[in-house]
């Protein structure tokens, strides 16, 4: 044993203190590590089960800080009948209720009573479906702690945004023009003799709804009567104090409970009394029954509250991913998700993709959800962004059936208008996926979404702005010019478009035949650098958060930076060294090297945490 001799014998006689062999030790460690895995399953779910339930909290509070508002602005009749306005006003109410099925319900409900046209609805459903998109947007916003995942995550989470504008922007004009989705819908209407159904099955809800009904429960016929002209719904709370009324005989008045005669005392019964009376019955049992507080302090008491359970599950359900999903486990998962089928069926993969995105959406009742609970693994890397692209487009799909469901339980007065326009909302998303998937080449929405995703890991602060241009300044100005008039949006968005549509066609160029443009527009070298770069602007952004304080750069691209080193290495080995530290030794992490081969890098000694502008 090479040991002296003293110890000789132990090496060779049994004794109760010899360690356990390798073997034993190796087994050992296997099965604590997968009790370990096993027990981080439940953990899992559960971590879900809040996530989702705070995004349904988040939707409540945004309809109580803002459906009133959101009820006024459908109220105006002469507003929605203009196409564009229609399609902001879509965008700002689903924005403001964070809901697409309270926005859809509250356009049926127009529809159906005769105060606006099937085909005035149209443009407002399409402005719903950009709005409703706004939610995974803000769940990508939590994983900006690493760039990469941050990268990702918001490509995922934009791409729906993406197919949605381009969409509208093609399908828009169409619809104006033709009116080809309100023919198609009416076509279907008239053709089958449709029958009174049965509610949509709410699967999810019945596993969350115990949970969030003892939050917060909200009177959603208040938003629709403000929106359809009834002032009486105005001085109503959007907060539900009583969760069960009927009708009651007069001769019974005397057996009913204390809680309800002190409901009858602020009636003002007729005289004479009538033979039955509505009267409340039971109080809703939530945190908010008996507050006394406005409907915009409680809204922004679970804004806040929702918001910190979102982060705190997202944080967390990414780290608990990220302990799961490492070596092969990653790359399996990784493979079987994003592998195509075998020639010559790799074609059906985004098409299967689809059915399961459409059957998940349909399952969870929120196409929300299901693209929220996305974005985190496209984050760390499990799903692709080509593989995500067909899963949002079926979760699209499967919340038109499941209004189409919804729509079937209407009365009967009422179902030939609401089935139009959950058709209307199908034929839209069928079309916009004719659109932009069938041919690889026109799959523009992916690199759309890329190149957001590259922006906003490069500048952070850049996601905040694409937030409020695209979802709240840009809809508001465009619905201001609209109320203005036509000459007036017109005069202005002519030119706007004019100008957006040449910058295009000249990037298109420059990047695939430069040759064939003016030697002046061969690059945009000759603009301020502030209208061609975005590195301006975060230097003030930069400079006024106070983010990177320890140095400043003078002049475009220049720097001093003190004790800065430059070595001049092979390219290859550095590249690689660049990746593996940007990676985290992460196996499904990919990071697209930015650096030139030959060109010396600088790194500032403290900022290698700060993801500002690359020196």
């Amino acid at each position: 044993c090479g040991l002296p001799v003293s110890l000789h014998n132990s090496c060779h006689s049994p004794s109760t203190s010899e360690k356990p062999k390798p073997d034993m030790e190796l087994s050992t460690n296997r099965v604590r590590e997968l009790f370990i895995n096993c027990s981080k399953i439940p953990l899992l779910l559960l971590l879900l089960f809040f996530f989702v339930c705070s995004l349904d909290t988040l939707s409540s509070a945004f309809q109580l800080a803002g459906g009133k508002v959101a009820g006024d602005i459908f109220k105006d009749n002469a507003v929605l009948s203009n196409p564009v306005a229609g399609l902001v006003v879509g965008i700002l109410v689903t924005v403001l209720v964070q809901s697409s099925s309270t926005s859809t319900s509250i356009i049926v409900s127009l529809v159906s009573s005769g105060l606006l046209e099937v085909r005035s609805a149209v443009p407002i459903i399409m402005g719903t479906n950009i709005g409703t998109s706004v939610t995974n947007t803000i769940v990508a916003m939590m994983q900006a702690g690493e760039r990469n995942d941050f990268k990702r995550a918001f490509a995922g989470a934009t791409i729906h945004d993406c197919f949605n504008w381009l969409s509208v922007l093609v399908l828009l004009p169409m619809e104006v023009a033709t009116g080809l989705m309100t023919h198609l819908a009416h076509i279907v209407v008239t053709s089958f003799n449709i029958q009174t159904g049965e509610d949509a099955p709410e699967l999810l809800k019945v596993i969350t709804e115990p949970v969030t009904k003892l939050i917060i429960q909200l009177d959603r016929q208040v938003i629709t009567g403000i929106a359809m002209g009834d002032e009486r719904m105005r001085n109503r709370s959007l907060v539900k104090k009583w969760c069960h009324t009927g009708l009651v005989t007069v001769q019974t008045l005397n057996t009913i409970n204390v809680s309800t005669l002190s409901s009858l005392s602020s009636l003002s019964l007729p005289d004479p009394l009538p033979h039955h009376i509505t009267v409340n019955i039971q109080k809703c049992r939530h945190l908010f029954a008996d507050a006394h507080l406005s409907d915009l302090t409680v809204g922004l008491i679970l804004l806040a509250g929702s918001l910190a359970l979102l982060c705190t599950c997202l944080v967390l359900l990414v780290k608990l991913l990220n302990s799961l999903l490492q070596g092969q486990v990653a790359k399996v998962i990784q493979k079987v998700i994003n592998t195509d089928l075998p020639y010559p069926f790799g074609w059906l993969a985004g098409y299967l993709a689809m059915f399961v995105g459409a059957g998940m959406t349909f399952v969870v009742q929120s196409s929300s959800v299901f693209t929220s609970a996305l974005t985190p693994l496209i984050g760390i890397g499990v799903i692709s962004l080509e593989r995500a692209y067909p899963l949002t487009l079926g979760s699209n799909i499967g919340t038109t059936t499941t209004a189409l469901l919804a729509a079937l339980a209407s009365p009967g007065d009422k179902l030939a208008a609401a089935i139009q326009i959950a058709l209307c909302h199908f034929f839209f998303n069928i079309l916009g996926i004719l659109l932009w998937y069938p041919i690889p080449v026109t799959r523009v929405p992916i690199r759309m979404a890329r190149a957001l995703g590259e922006r906003t890991a490069k500048y952070r602060w850049f996601a905040v702005l694409y937030l409020l241009v695209c979802f709240l300044l840009l809809p508001s100005l465009v619905l201001g010019l609209s109320l203005a008039g036509w000459r007036v949006m017109v005069g202005v968005g002519a030119p706007f478009v004019g100008v957006t549509v040449f910058i295009a066609l000249v990037n298109l160029m420059q990047a695939h035949s430069p040759g064939h443009l003016p030697a002046r527009l061969q690059s945009w070298d000759f603009l301020p650098r502030w209208m061609r770069s975005l590195k301006p602007l975060d230097r003030v952004i930069t400079k006024a958060t106070g983010c990177c304080s320890t140095g400043q750069a003078t002049g475009d691209d220049q720097a001093a930076p003190i004790n800065a080193v430059t070595t001049h290495v092979d390219p290859k080995i550095a590249s690689a060294q660049r990746k593996a530290d940007l990676a985290y030794d992460h196996p499904v992490f990919e990071f697209l090297d930015e650096t030139k081969p030959g060109v010396p890098v600088f790194k500032l000694k403290g900022l290698e945490r700060c993801n500002s502008t690359p020196l």
